[in-house]
C-alpha cells in the first residue's frame, strides 16, 4: 500500500493494485476499480512514483539463491 494525502491534509493508505487510473482535473483524482474517486494533494507524477517505488520494493528483491554469487 502507498501513503497519500487527502486534500484536507489527512494521510491515508491506498492499495496501489486497485488504482484504475489517475486524472488531473486540476486536482489529482485517483479512480479505483470499485468506482470510488479519491482526490489527493499529490501530483500525478508523485502518485506514479510512489507506486513504482512500492513495486520495486516488493518485486525487485534479490532471489535468496543469488546470495552465494
Amino acid at each position: 500500500m502507498i501513503v497519500l494525502t487527502k486534500l484536507n491534509g489527512e494521510k491515508f493508505m491506498v492499495n496501489q493494485d486497485l488504482i484504475e487510473f489517475v486524472d488531473r482535473t486540476p486536482d489529482t483524482v485517483i479512480s479505483m476499480t470499485s468506482g470510488k474517486k479519491i482526490p489527493v494533494a499529490e501530483s500525478m507524477e508523485t502518485v506514479q512514483s510512489e507506486v513504482i517505488k512500492f513495486k520495486q520494493k516488493v518485486y525487485c528483491r534479490p532471489h535468496p539463491s543469488m546470495d552465494s554469487f
